[in-house]
């Protein structure tokens, strides 16, 4: 396997992940505000846009990923360079697409309600 270390090119596929992931973000969060000023329950509105953007966030995800692969595989002459920003690059994006298909539209809920109260939570006494 390779051995990863903080470097230059650990940092370049660090900014292409923020890059992409946030190109997410903004699809999910795009559909699902234009959904909610329609008239949608705003929960209703974040799952039309989650599942409305599933498949072409899946889709170029899996495109970049598999697109960096022979990076990962890479021999020869400058092979670790290549190693390690595939390994980065292909880590970290599925990863970020695991992560980013349920905790951004939750994020969005969270922006416009706040946190959801625990259900445990004790209720101040009120008489």
């Amino acid at each position: 396997m390779v051995q990863i270390e903080s470097d230059v090119y650990s940092e370049i596929g660090l900014v292409m992940l923020i890059g992409l992931t946030a190109k997410n973000a903004i699809l999910i969060v795009e559909f699902a505000k234009d959904e909610y000023e329609k008239g949608k329950p705003l929960v209703d509105a974040t799952l039309a846009g989650a599942r409305l953007r599933l498949r072409p966030i899946l889709m170029t995800s899996f495109a970049f990923i598999f697109g960096n692969v022979p990076l990962w595989v890479a021999s020869g002459s400058g092979s670790v360079a290549r190693q390690v920003i595939g390994t980065v690059v292909i880590g970290g994006m599925l990863a970020a697409t695991v992560f980013g298909i349920f905790l951004i539209p939750r994020s969005f809920i969270w922006s416009r309600n706040g946190p959801a109260p625990a259900k445990n939570a004790a209720l101040p006494n009120c008489r």
